[in-house]
């Protein structure tokens, strides 16, 4: 019998501003399985950090492979780069 093995894929997180402070980074590389959505690689990220950081994630905005995210239900490439954006003021 052959095990069964599950297939993942690679996922880059840049954090920007506020997004970057709670994350303690501007850049992580996160494994999640193949299939897997914008919302399931959030998931796995505030899994590993704190509650700031979850605050924080609720208030961001995000662009995946440069193209902004209206709905996080977007399934995720193989080699996605994932932008967090937290929102901005000034002018």
């Amino acid at each position: 019998m052959t095990p069964a093995t599950t297939t993942t894929l690679t996922a880059t997180v840049r954090f920007y501003a506020a997004a970057r402070a709670a994350a303690g980074t501007d850049t992580t590389t996160v494994e999640v399985p193949e299939g897997s959505t914008v919302e399931n690689l959030l998931d796995t990220l505030r899994a590993t950090h704190d509650a700031e950081f979850t605050r924080v994630l609720r208030r961001c905005s995000y662009l995946l492979d440069e193209i902004a995210v209206r709905d996080t239900s977007t399934p995720l490439p193989h080699g996605a780069v994932l932008d967090v954006l937290p929102p901005f003021a000034g002018g």
